[in-house]
């Protein structure tokens, strides 16, 4: 079960501004849960756990069956929330060097195209697929966005020179609009298999949608488990305050914004949370970022980031605050064992597993950073499994939405974003 723990924080806050964010979180916790606040059209994501089709559910673990079956490779193209959420899963979730190893994954590679603009990336991907099976989940609601409609054009064209057009349309699986779109225009033209993006799930919460699922499915993974964290999750934060971690978390960090903690930084001591923080700080970086206000969402890995931004959040300027987020217990456990010679002095370590290790490094930065003068917010998770990457993800997102409305901004919309596309269309001459 997720534990939300803010004790390491309390101290940096005057002694009555909990007690005044905590009303404001739970007014805005109100306006999510009865559809009055902006973007209203996009909450769909609040029920989902309990509110999904389950025919398409099937239908997600049949074809994840097959592309196990039929390929060695999937590649999932799509950009910001239609890859990340899949991402954060899979590197979660995944035996840590699976790339290296057939015998260490569950199913099929999965590779992402469609995240930048690099013909780099994009023609050693192509060389790479050239002799190896593959399968295509191509993600867009429209099917125009620059970076990913580029890589499906060029991978679309390798399918169909290595199996021929008919059979390479088995191989390809659409995520998009239910009737609109140049991508459904496609894939009812070709005969694609295609699941649907919700109309009112934006794509920065759709994780538990079937831009998310289809891939995670794919890669071998429990996709039921990981729906009954998200269901767990929804029950808790239909809690009141006191035991409402999504409400406690977003009065935390907006009480610390009040107190100019401008920057929020995602603390992970295991590798498998580095790609949570990215789809994190797309999710709270696009729906607070705007009007001038918001917590910049940044992250670190330790002790890796320790030996170099660690001086910084311990000596710098004094605008931060850090969340680490914590597995209780690892997947694996190795222990220290003893040498003869002892020459790197390590003995007294004997007996001990990484964990332990691993937990005295976390417990000393915090104790350093406290005397450092950050507060710090603690995210605890059993471990990384389905379920609780599950109740993670359900958390975050609930929380984002209570933390914005609190702030006064829409969660759901992303202005800013539109601004440097208009300007790359200028620049290469997109007709009007």
């Amino acid at each position: 079960m997720l534990i939300f723990d803010s004790s390491q924080a309390t101290d940096f806050l005057k002694n009555d501004a909990i007690e005044m964010l905590r009303q404001q979180t739970q007014t805005a916790d109100e306006s999510l849960k009865n559809g009055s606040g902006k973007g209203n059209e996009f909450l769909g994501w609040m029920d989902l756990p309990v509110n999904f089709d389950k025919s398409e559910f099937e239908r997600i673990k049949q074809a994840a069956s097959l592309i196990a079956e039929q390929s060695e490779v999937l590649v999932v193209v799509g950009i910001g929330g239609s890859y990340l959420g899949a991402k954060a899963a899979l590197d979660f979730l995944q035996d840590p060097l699976c790339n290296l190893s057939k015998s260490k994954r569950k199913g099929p590679l999965v590779l992402f195209a469609g995240t930048q603009l690099s013909g780099t990336y994009l023609q050693s991907l192509l060389h790479y697929l050239e002799d190896r099976d593959f399968s295509i989940n191509v993600i867009s609601k429209s099917g125009t966005t620059t970076e990913p409609a580029i890589a499906f054009r060029f991978l679309r064209s390798l399918m169909e020179k290595k199996y021929g057009k008919q059979e390479a349309a088995k191989r390809i699986y659409a995520t998009t609009d239910r009737s609109k779109g140049a991508l459904r225009t496609l894939a009812d033209q070709e005969g694609y298999e295609s699941f649907i993006v919700p109309d009112n799930v934006g794509g920065r919460f759709s994780v538990l949608t079937p831009v998310g699922l289809l891939p995670i499915a794919a890669a071998g993974f429990d996709i039921t488990a990981l729906m009954q964290g998200a269901q767990s999750m929804r029950s808790t934060c239909e809690q009141p305050y006191d035991q409402n971690p999504a409400m406690q978390y977003a009065a935390c960090r907006n009480a610390l914004l009040r107190t100019n903690f401008l920057i929020e930084v995602f603390v992970s001591y295991e590798p498998c949370l580095g790609s949570i923080a990215e789809w994190w700080k797309q999710l709270y970086g696009e729906s607070e970022g705007k009007q001038g206000k918001g917590i910049f969402p940044a992250s670190v890995n330790f002790t890796a980031d320790l030996h170099s931004l660690g001086q910084y959040i311990q000596d710098g300027k004094r605008h931060l605050f850090e969340t680490f987020v914590q597995l209780q217990k690892p997947v694996h456990d190795p222990i220290i064992v003893a040498d003869d010679q002892n020459l790197d002095g390590l003995n007294y370590l004997s007996g001990k597993g990484m964990h332990y290790v691993n937990e005295q490094a976390c417990r000393g930065t915090i104790e350093a950073h406290l005397s450092g003068s950050v507060p710090i917010l603690q995210i605890k998770i059993d471990t990384a499994d389905e379920f609780n990457l599950g109740e993670l993800f359900y958390f975050y997102e609930r929380a984002c939405g209570i933390s914005a409305y609190t702030l006064g901004v829409n969660p759901f919309d992303q202005p800013g974003v539109e601004d440097y596309k208009r300007n790359m269309f200028r620049l290469l001459g997109k007709p009007v």
